[in-house]
């Protein structure tokens, strides 16, 4: 393709909420696979759309794309007063303010729907600019549906259109000539008029420009219908391509997707879950005989890596340190305000597929708001979007933010994903929990009255909730602290990792607590890693430390080293649940060079302790060198 100079292509796209944010990766994905150009998104959001697709493109880090947002909710005014019955609601005429809302000095566009999936090098479609010819200011394709004539049903009086009208799912829109023709006071005229008498629109934007070119039919320039092939319920697409290689667009404009029918629907059934479980990592690549401006944070990035020595055995645990993962946030709807008492607090916890099933359990142990970072593949993610629009325990919460973290490298990243969970959290407190642990019913109102009862506000402390396992698979989970003391009497429940590892909770005191009634202070001691409850604004994990091994440690110690006072709760408590053991503690039990690596981690982070905190820090090396 010598004819396609490396022109930037601009892609403009409006895109709100949660969903329509999970739609719009499979788009670009497909975009992304085919193209040879760099690419300038303009992306219409709302605020929640704007968070998502900030920080996954900020983390994606592909090459030679650039991203802008506009913000919605300004432009809302300017398209309220149309009554629109579409399921799009608002955001569906936004397409119709693009002249004014882009940039003043962009003269073409190509504007997409988020259910657009391509099969072919987007900078084919930008070369047809070129075909444009006298007043032409408008690509479209035919309208595929009988939608506009009218015969659909008994009654059916849709709005005025040529013929079968076009469909707006795929637009180039010549910016420059539509803003010299005064576009803006063209559709407005002619929407004001049409709605006297249709009183709403039925599709939203798209009823607006086919009544504007019903009037103004040399404003268009017809697309073959290969580039928005339509698979809705009532259209006609097979007319639109021979065989395969003629497909460029699918657009999949049916609120029920994949169950459209159509005879080669299997074929579009799966091009389109190609990109949907695509590996986005591959995406990355640089495009060829095209020097891309590297933006700076990649440029700091490559510095940083070359910096690390290839030779040296624990290369691969330091590259992990600066891997930059894809970050998908809020993948599913996230709806929760906190309450306005101050004392609000959201469990923090990670976990990859293999621990799915803990999330019924916690969510009907605690109620209160949750924030997960899960760790996928973007194939697992799509399972991970099935299994919960499966569960109705799951469904029935609007108040857990699942974040994903997309797999790379070869080490879990733990840390990381308990940081990017931490970073989500909009209460004052949080309980940093693990997933295959279930706080005791009740401990979210409990943790809530600690705060006003332990004044958390005005002072540094972690609240230890005391940690106990059972190696039982069906456990009847005790309802009180004298119903635990049995079980523990009669070996059902153990203290955690009384078997393997006493010290990481040896200081927890659990003879004290026992018959404790009120709060007690503990001092820290080598290896201490309970599970507690801080104030939002408490550090945050060492991201050298991944896969199994000092990751909770080493935050514990932080803590200690910022003079945190820790304070065990005399009437809570969490169950360890049984499970098999992970690919880490596999790899860490199994591999020498593993364990020599956590070691010198281990080591050069106390060099750092020591540096930032000086003498106070002085006690981590001693306590190291007796354990």
């Amino acid at each position: 393709n010598v004819g396609f100079s490396l022109d930037t292509i601009h892609v403009a796209i409006v895109c709100a909420g949660y969903n329509a944010s999970r739609d719009v990766v499979t788009l670009v994905k497909s975009v992304l696979f085919h193209r040879r150009n760099p690419l300038h998104f303009h992306i219409i959001t709302d605020s929640t759309a704007q968070q998502i697709l900030a920080s996954l493109f900020r983390t994606w880090m592909v090459p030679a794309v650039r991203v802008d947002f506009y913000d919605a909710d300004e432009l809302k005014a300017e398209v309220s007063w149309i009554p629109n019955k579409h399921y799009s609601g608002i955001y569906g005429l936004m397409k119709l303010v693009l002249t004014k809302t882009l940039p003043p000095d962009l003269q073409k566009v190509i504007v997409l729907d988020t259910d657009i999936t391509f099969a072919t090098d987007i900078a084919e479609l930008w070369a047809v600019f070129h075909k444009f010819k006298g007043e032409q200011v408008l690509g479209l394709v035919e309208n595929q549906s009988d939608w506009y004539l009218g015969n659909l049903w008994k009654n059916h009086r849709p709005w005025p259109a040529l013929e079968r009208g076009f469909n707006t799912g795929v637009i180039l829109l010549l910016l420059d000539r539509l803003r010299k023709l005064r576009w803006e006071q063209m559709w407005r005229l002619t929407a004001e008029r049409e709605l006297m008498s249709m009183l709403s629109t039925s599709l939203a934007d798209q009823d607006i420009f086919n009544a504007v070119i019903k009037q103004n039919p040399f404003l268009v320039h017809q697309l073959p219908c290969f580039w928005n092939v339509q698979l809705s319920d009532h259209t006609r697409s097979e007319k639109c391509y021979k065989d395969v290689s003629d497909l460029k667009v699918i657009h999949w404009n049916s609120p029920k997707k994949l169950r459209v029918k159509n005879k080669h629907v299997e074929f579009f059934r799966n091009l389109y879950l190609t990109f949907l479980e695509y590996d986005g990592n591959l995406l990355r690549r640089e495009l060829f005989g095209c020097p891309s401006e590297t933006d700076h944070n990649s440029e700091n990035l490559q510095k940083t890596l070359s910096e690390l020595d290839e030779d040296d055995p624990c290369y691969e645990f330091r590259r992990e340190r600066f891997t930059v993962h894809r970050t998908h946030l809020y993948f599913l709807h996230y709806e929760y305000e906190p309450s306005t008492d101050h004392t609000d607090v959201t469990l923090v916890a990670q976990l990859s597929m293999d621990r799915l099933q803990m999330l019924e359990a916690i969510c009907k142990h605690w109620e209160g708001p949750i924030s997960l970072a899960l760790y996928l593949s973007d194939a697992e993610a799509q399972q991970f979007l099935r299994y919960t629009q499966g569960s109705e325990v799951l469904m029935s919460r609007g108040n857990v933010g699942y974040h994903i973290v997309y797999k790379e490298g070869q080490f879990y990243p733990v840390n990381l994903l308990r940081n990017v969970a931490m970073r989500q959290v909009n209460t004052p407190y949080m309980f940093l929990s693990d997933i295959d642990f279930l706080p005791m019913y009740g401990l979210y109102e409990y943790l809530r009255k600690s705060v006003v009862q332990l004044d958390m506000a005005n002072s540094k402390k972690a609240l230890v909730v005391p940690a106990f396992e059972t190696l039982r698979y069906r456990l009847s989970y005790p309802k009180s602290k004298a119903e635990l003391l049995s079980q523990l009497d009669m070996g059902t429940l153990f203290t955690f990792r009384y078997h393997v590892w006493t010290k990481g909770h040896a200081p927890t005191n659990f003879a004290k607590w026992r018959t404790a009634t009120t709060p007690y202070r503990v001092q820290w001691e080598a290896d201490f890693e309970p599970y507690v409850m801080v104030r939002r604004d408490s550090p945050e994990y060492d991201r050298r430390f991944v896969g199994f091994g000092w990751n909770k440690v080493a935050h514990i110690m932080e803590l200690d080293a910022q003079e945190y006072e820790f304070v065990v709760l005399p009437n809570a408590y969490m169950i360890h649940m049984p499970h098999a053991p992970s690919f880490d503690i596999t790899k860490f039990r199994s591999n020498k060079q593993y364990r020599v690596c956590l070691k010198t981690l281990k080591e050069e982070f106390q060099q750092n302790m020591s540096r930032r905190y000086g003498f106070a820090a002085l006690k981590y090396m001693t306590a190291e060198n007796n354990s």
